[in-house]
């Protein structure tokens, strides 16, 4: 899949582990389960390659969240996001990576 980051330390933090922006600061233990998660879900052809990797708990939200799908990256913590699917040739599916979140705020 082709990755897509909505907020500037989101990609930060995948290119090199460590963000500018001082608001978003997480134990090396997240950011090195967060670069893994990232790694998975472009390594994935298809959103639906994603159902059979039972840690990453794929979901799909609801509520407030509606159109927003979600993986595991920890217990506590998971990358929300958008799924855009565009038919030409081939199947593409384009994740826009919207917040790496608590989710127990």
């Amino acid at each position: 899949m082709e990755i897509i980051f909505a907020k500037e330390y989101l990609k930060e933090l995948q290119l090199t582990g460590k963000t500018s922006d001082k608001r978003y600061r997480f134990q090396p233990d997240i950011i090195k389960r967060y670069r893994r998660t990232i790694d998975r879900l472009a390594a994935a052809k298809k959103v639906e390659d994603l159902f059979c990797i039972a840690s990453l708990r794929y979901e799909k939200l609801t509520g407030d969240k509606k159109g927003l799908s979600s993986v595991r990256v920890s217990q506590k913590y998971r990358i929300e996001f958008e799924e855009i699917r565009r038919t030409d040739e081939d199947y593409i599916s384009i994740c826009n990576i919207i917040e790496l979140s608590n989710h127990y705020k």
